[in-house]
């Protein structure tokens, strides 16, 4: 492939070949590291040129090694683990394998739609919902905006926590009052000198804080942790930026004016010329431009632009997408709710050349390029071949769906007649169960029942693989613990999705979906984005069923209210979500809060099977949490109910607490829908005492609206609060065919599907071809599917998907595509 006539990215460090007397200064100084003279002289130049004389910098050898000392030095000596940092989902890696590194876990916050940052609503809001959990807050200047740095420090007093300035590409931005960029701040701010940035050196990074004692903390903290003597005094790694590195950055910041200077005009001749694309908002006098970013128009191809653009000569990339939340490794180690601003910031981003060769005409010129790209292209064509059928998401709902197809001799002629399935990670059927520290609410015979017998020989042979062998290990327990669930589910995965791909259908794992848009002929257009290097495509298809599973928002916490009071105001930086508990690691998050007391307090808010579970998961934890009687209390609406084969076995267990409305006409059964079973069936029987059964006295129950100042009590002097308050689904963007957003009635709270599974709108009329399945999609059985009448609320159960559930759709699909052909 030909050179670019415009490189993305055109790395102009100090050439060293050009000035020998700096090599030979070097060597004859005999000191190539170890805060030698060449690095003591670019910090105190650094310090007078670019930040006024005030306070103190230190070079280090890279800028992760700098955000790794400046978060260590911001949480204090002792180690993060159980900790968490607040940090745009939107920025680089290195900001959260950094924390990760000090022990933190990252928790990622939306960012604000016109610049780009973190947005300060959403800080605000885990902040107090997280309160001293949160060690350090790591903002991101993104692409070297000058961000609000007198609110980080109103922030760092009024919540006692480190801050530290992800500033990585700032290195020559001036502010609005004129000055450096971190000028004076009273915390670490550390910025990247890496040969692609403005400051382009090689593989270094800067440190300044307006407190020269900071600094020189962090020296020692840099230098192995040694203070004055070869003895370690503090936590420390090796940090330090070698002399011939000092030595470039030093020519460096003697051109680095006119370099910021001359990529400033560059960007202005941008701004002037392109019409077609949003801009990041900015703030400062100037900015030490990396590059130009941008914003595609909504359903814009940015793969096809990028290639129209390469064609040209002109390089262009994606900075950041996939965002951190996207990242295989961040979705299972970070915290993150909900960030539609970030998610479609990073569906829409494409980063324009600026290099120090570059002059304001060859801007106008690429500009004008990107703008006639862009009009020419609007909606991305259509590909030629239409799906029948776009399955978004492989985890446990989606692949439930491919196993009823299978179960019943239909998923070849579903592939056939066109089937994508989408999925994020890069194999079918896990999802994120493998995360989770507990037993499922399904038995082990019912996660072997999608392979015993299959019609489909590949897939009945797993019943002697061995992770259905460590499943049926489980057989007539009370359920099976996930982590040994998941390999069975993901082996399964790989069989089906060799079928539907030997049948003509497409697996598109390492993708996921950013949005589907109605067309005129009825069908949808769906945006798929290849997480490797973020390239968008469009999808056709008749039909879609999302089963991209639930989760648990932060918002619910914010607008719940208990006891006729605002949650987040009774628990007080004390609430914990039950998903976060019961996720791996979440019981020793939980331990560390509650270690230090003598008689530690919890309350477990809801009644739902993650409430039953995070009570169960504490009380068996090892080596155990020191409880005491009453140490647990669960706060609950409705009364809680066990399941029973039938109502004959109730009563022979004493149990007689139902009537014929909580007996399901179908089966027989007694609370079939809204009775507790397995581990969580016996702790409720236990807690109602029973046929005699004993209660565990460290376990008390309270029926809230009894006497809701007894409730509201018990919240306050709680330890820890676990919200268990149910899943709400990761509802997909729909839009209409005029392109306006289609408000889904999942966005106020209300079922997802109908009882086919059909997607309601915030009307309740269901979508023409949009189906859901899994978590939180609010199906409840129906007609021969059975259920008591007196069931409130929704079904879930790999079962109930794997079979019902899932032939309805697929019935639903394969019926419409006969009727089409006919």
């Amino acid at each position: 492939m030909a050179a670019l006539r415009y490189p993305l990215i055109d790395p102009n460090p100090p050439r060293l070949s050009e000035h020998l007397d700096v090599l030979k200064r070097v060597e004859e100084s005999g000191i190539y590291s170890n805060n030698g003279p060449e690095l003591r002289a670019f910090e105190a130049e650094a310090t007078a040129k670019l930040f006024d004389g005030q306070g103190a910098c230190l070079g280090v050898g890279n800028a992760t090694l700098g955000l790794m000392l400046a978060i260590r030095h911001a949480i204090g000596r002792a180690p993060g683990h159980g900790k968490l940092a607040l940090m745009p989902v939107f920025t680089f890696a290195a900001t959260a394998q950094a924390a990760e590194w000090c022990g933190l876990t990252p928790l990622l916050a939306d960012i604000d739609p016109g610049d780009w940052t973190m947005c300060a609503a959403a800080e605000e809001r885990l902040l107090q919902r997280h309160g001293d959990r949160i060690a350090a807050v790591i903002p991101y200047a993104t692409f070297g905006t000058a961000i609000d740095l007198d609110r980080y420090a109103w922030l760092m007093r009024r919540y006692q926590v480190g801050v530290v300035i992800d500033a990585a590409a700032s290195l020559g931005t001036i502010d609005a009052e004129g000055q450096g960029f971190g000028t004076g701040a009273p915390f670490a701010i550390v910025y990247s000198l890496h040969a692609t940035k403005t400051f382009a050196v090689a593989e270094g990074g800067l440190i300044h804080c307006g407190d020269p004692a900071v600094i020189d903390e962090l020296r020692r903290m840099g230098n192995f942790g040694f203070a004055g003597s070869r003895a370690a005094t503090m936590p420390g790694l090796n940090a330090k930026m070698p002399e011939i590195v000092a030595a470039m950055a030093r020519l460096k910041l003697a051109e680095i004016d006119r370099v910021v200077a001359s990529r400033a005009e560059v960007e202005t001749a941008y701004r002037d010329v392109m019409a077609n694309v949003t801009l990041q908002q900015v703030a400062g006098e100037r900015r030490a431009t990396q590059f130009m970013p941008a914003l595609l128009p909504v359903h814009v191809d940015r793969n096809r632009v990028i290639a129209a653009l390469a064609a040209e000569g002109i390089g262009c990339g994606a900075y950041f997408s996939p965002h951190l939340g996207q990242q295989p490794w961040f979705r299972d180690h970070a915290l993150a709710g909900p960030t539609p601003v970030a998610d479609d910031v990073a569906a829409r981003v494409i980063s324009l050349p600026i290099t120090d060769a570059m002059t304001p005409a060859d801007a106008r010129a690429i500009a004008t390029q990107v703008d006639a790209i862009v009009a020419a292209q609007g909606i991305s064509t259509r590909p030629s071949a239409i799906d029948s059928m776009l399955v978004i998401g492989g985890g446990p709902a989606g692949t439930a769906l491919l196993t009823a197809a299978s179960k019943q001799g239909k998923l070849a002629d579903l592939a056939q007649a066109g089937l994508t399935i989408v999925e994020r990670d890069d194999a079918l059927g896990g999802g994120r169960l493998g995360r989770y520290a507990i037993s499922s609410d399904s038995t082990a015979e019912t996660f072997l029942s999608a392979v015993k017998d299959n019609p489909h020989p590949e897939i009945a042979a797993l019943v002697d693989h061995p992770a259905a062998r460590q499943v049926a290990k489980f057989a007539g327990a009370l359920g099976v613990p996930l982590v040994d669930a998941g390999p069975l589910l993901r082996v399964t995965g790989d069989r089906l999705a060799q079928i539907v791909s030997a049948n003509g259908g497409r697996v598109a794992t390492g993708h996921e979906v950013i949005d589907a848009r109605r067309q005129p002929d009825g069908g949808w257009s769906t945006r798929v984005r290849r997480l490797s290097d973020g390239a968008i495509s469009d999808h056709r298809s008749t039909t879609i069923v999302i089963a991209t599973g639930g989760h648990q928002p932060l918002n619910r916490l914010v607008g719940q209210h208990v006891a006729g009071v605002p949650l987040h105001q009774l628990a007080d930086g004390k609430l914990m979500q039950s998903d976060e508990l019961l996720a791996l690691g979440g019981l020793d998050r939980a331990a560390d809060v509650l270690r230090s007391k003598r008689n530690p307090k919890v309350v477990v808010i809801g009644g739902s099977t993650s409430a039953l579970a995070s009570v169960a998961l504490m009380l068996r934890s090892r080596p155990g949490i020191a409880f005491g009687a009453g140490g647990i209390t669960l706060l609950h609406r409705r009364p809680l109910r066990p399941f029973y084969h039938s109502a004959e076995a109730a009563r022979a267990d004493s149990f007689d607490d139902f009537t014929d409305d909580d007996i399901c006409p179908v089966s027989g059964f007694v609370y079939r829908l809204g009775g507790f079973r397995l581990e969580a069936r016996e702790l409720v029987l236990r807690m109602l005492q029973v046929d005699g059964r004993a209660p565990d006295p460290r376990v008390a129950s309270h029926l809230i609206g009894d006497n809701e100042n007894a409730a509201r009590r018990m919240i306050e002097d709680a330890d820890l609060v676990i919200g268990a308050l149910g899943y709400r689904p990761h509802a997909l963007p729909l839009f209409d065919v005029a392109g306006q957003p289609i408000a889904l009635a999942a966005h106020d709270g209300r079922p997802m599907v109908d009882p086919h599974c059909r997607v309601l709108d915030a009307n309740d009329r269901p979508i023409p071809g949009v189906f859901g399945i899994g978590l939180a999609a609010g199906f409840v059985p129906w007609g021969r599917l059975g259920g008591e009448a007196s069931f409130r609320g929704q079904a879930n159960g790999l079962w109930l998907w794997q079979n019902d559930v899932g032939q309805m759709i697929v019935d639903q699909v394969l019926g419409e595509q006969e009727r089409a052909v006919a």
